[in-house]
């Protein structure tokens, strides 16, 4: 496994690749990896002859200079995890190597951004698009590996994808999740002891939405997730909206799609949680 940290360098070692004809696969992340996105490299690996892994933490997508200063940075465990993954490249930039320049580019990909984490993170999808582009143009990789935990996420990928032309193929993968259910994030580690304890309750009122949704609203469903997650002092619901999984656009009723799924935000203390589940349509009246 290589550690390459310039651009230039990366993008040599890929070229003498693609004159052997292999197939590469890309997994970006922002490094603190966990067994969430093991899966996702172990399932590049298996998919194409070589493995590219980009850690890398960007700022231009975040919102708050506090969560981005917080932000987990484990990079010697994060290489010793991938060389075990049998991981190829692992690319691993630093801000001026990326942003030598301010990137000014705005995108523009109509209404599934500018819904849930597009309303509330102002800039953050953007900053998303910056990144992910940059990383394509430099690895241009056959395939990339995104996480269905921030689904909104990969909407906005597929839509910048075809926006740009960009030849790749976007491999969404399930999510994991913990034991006792609480989806695998970076994030976790900044959780207490106590908080630890009481998150898995956001994966468990989603599954029970599940069934409480049948014969039930639309509404109904997200007053039920609200109260029951909130009945618990330490979480506070940012948001919780059942939309089209195509569109990410809020349904009223459940005839308004085919692909009903329910995307929540939540903070657990100060440390903001992410999750999502997806309805069957036969459950509901």
């Amino acid at each position: 496994m290589k550690i390459v940290d310039k651009i230039k360098d990366l993008k040599a070692y890929l070229a003498k690749e693609k004159q052997d004809n292999k197939r590469i696969g890309l997994v970006p992340t922002m490094g603190a990896l966990h067994a969430g996105h093991l899966s996702l490299v172990k399932r590049c690996v298996k998919e194409n002859d070589i493995c590219v892994v980009s850690v890398f933490v960007n700022p231009t997508q975040f919102n708050d200079k506090h969560d981005l200063e917080t932000y987990p940075r484990t990079l010697d465990k994060d290489c010793a995890l991938l060389q075990a993954a049998n991981c190829d490249y692992v690319f691993v930039p630093s801000v001026e190597e990326m942003y030598p320049e301010p990137d000014t580019r705005t995108f523009d990909f109509g209404p599934v951004m500018q819904v849930m984490e597009g309303a509330r993170r102002p800039g953050h999808f953007n900053g998303v698009a910056q990144v992910v582009s940059k990383l394509f143009y430099i690895v241009e990789p056959d395939k990339a590996y995104f996480g269905e935990k921030d689904f909104q996420q990969i909407a906005v990928i597929r839509a910048m994808v075809n926006q740009l032309h960009i030849p790749v193929e976007i491999i969404d993968c399930p999510i994991m999740r913990e034991a006792d259910g609480l989806a695998m994030s970076s994030r976790n580690t900044r959780l207490t002891p106590e908080q630890r304890q009481k998150a898995p309750l956001i994966a468990h009122t989603l599954k029970e939405s599940v069934n409480f949704a049948a014969g039930k609203s639309v509404q109904d469903v997200i007053n039920f997730v609200v109260k029951t997650v909130e009945k618990e002092p330490v979480m506070k619901v940012e948001y919780y909206e059942i939309v089209d999984g195509h569109t990410m656009q809020p349904i009223q009723n459940w005839s308004d799609t085919d692909y009903p799924v329910g995307c929540i935000t939540v903070y657990c203390g100060d440390v903001r949680l992410i999750d999502n589940i997806k309805y069957a349509l036969n459950h509901k009246a």
